[in-house]
């Protein structure tokens, strides 16, 4: 794929989603965080669905602290994976409050020292929190980047790497957003809705569909 045709594509998802952000549902940098350490393998709406309850008791790393274990467990245990994270959570909540004077870390050295934070914890963190243009690759922008041909690879480090260096710079910030709604609501994995994709014509995928 062309660098021009790439432009045209971040163009029109621009025009049809002009301020795109994180279905998460937070309010702080750290209510952020927490999110996206439960949204691990887990859907966005699940991990809403959990932190209705937690947060308004228990958003700011003391109070999670304090809330213990076995009640943090009750609040997230809808979520998969939910006895491994809420320790995470718990030993996070210990260093920002020993380490950072209970705030998030703008450094991604910092950010991925922080357990449960990997890279792509970490990238989203930094983009939605702190506005880098760091793109997070998870299976929604992987199978877009791969099938569109916007930034083919591998594996996610592969496709990461592509994308910094191929979406023009005027897009890197929302990049991450764009891909990932397209990913979710038009370009999903099995039949992928062509019919109705802005970009179709733009796209390099060969097995379109008419939908």
């Amino acid at each position: 794929m062309n660098n021009s045709k790439r432009q045209l594509i971040f163009q029109r998802l621009r025009e049809g989603t002009a301020n795109p952000t994180t279905e998460l549902k937070y309010e702080t940098h750290f209510e952020l965080l927490i999110s996206v350490i439960l949204s691990a393998q887990a859907t966005d709406v699940s991990v809403n669905h959990a932190t209705s309850s937690l947060f308004p008791i228990a958003n700011t790393p003391k109070k999670i602290k304090d809330l213990g274990l076995l009640k943090l467990k009750s609040h997230i245990k809808s979520i998969g994976l939910y006895n491994t994270k809420a320790e995470n959570i718990l030993k996070t909540c210990e260093i920002l409050i020993k380490d950072h004077n209970s705030e998030v870390p703008r450094e991604r050295e910092a950010l991925e020292a922080l357990p449960g934070v990997g890279r792509k914890t970490a990238n989203v963190v930094l983009n939605t929190a702190f506005g880098y243009p760091t793109i997070a690759v998870d299976t929604h922008i992987f199978r877009v980047s791969n099938r569109t041909g916007i930034a083919k690879g591998k594996n996610v480090l592969e496709v990461e790497q592509k994308l910094l260096k191929f979406v023009p710079k005027e897009f890197q910030v929302n990049a991450h957003h764009w891909l990932i709604l397209h990913g979710r609501y038009v370009c999903i994995a099995r039949r992928p809705r062509c019919g109705s994709c802005t970009i179709e014509d733009l796209c390099e995928f060969r097995d379109k569909t008419e939908i």
